[in-house]
């Protein structure tokens, strides 16, 4: 009852409806400075960067051994844990498009198992390829699947 008698009372008067009461929070003080600092904010303030995951940091890896001549078809990462170890494989299908990009397709296979990866966190065990299929013609091409298993450093 008491409630409806203050809704009639509010319902009279229309300023209760068309100025809502201001909130206060704990950041308004520091939110009103920084606007009046626009400058200064923009200066100090920092972009959002995603972080770059073992995945990403593989690809890279693996297209900068390649020359950067080779095109990302596929990258499957799935998890690996033994009695003593745990980390991931990854198999990645790298396409090498035109006789100079399958030059560097060779020079990529040539090198991938001895190459010393650089991954934080992180240690290649066996880098290897699985699979190569190379056509030859006018349009020469060579499709490139390499496999690594990674160890995570305890």
């Amino acid at each position: 009852m008491l409630y409806e008698g203050a809704l009639q009372s509010d319902a009279t008067t229309t300023s209760a409806f068309t100025s809502p009461p201001p909130f206060e929070t704990k950041s308004a003080d520091g939110a009103v400075e920084a606007s009046n600092k626009v400058s200064s904010v923009s200066q100090r303030a920092r972009r959002y960067r995603p972080r770059r995951t073992v995945s990403d940091r593989v690809r890279e890896a693996l297209l900068m051994l390649a020359d950067g001549r080779a095109d990302l078809l596929t990258h499957e990462e799935k998890a690996w844990n033994s009695i003593t170890f745990s980390g991931t494989r990854h198999e990645i299908m790298l396409d090498f498009n035109g006789a100079e990009s399958v030059a560097a397709g060779e020079g990529f296979i040539a090198n991938l198992p001895e190459h010393e990866f650089r991954i934080p966190g992180h240690l290649v065990a066996d880098a290897t390829i699985n699979e190569v299929d190379h056509r030859f013609g006018a349009d020469e091409r060579m499709v490139v699947t390499a496999v690594l298993l990674l160890l995570e450093e305890a």
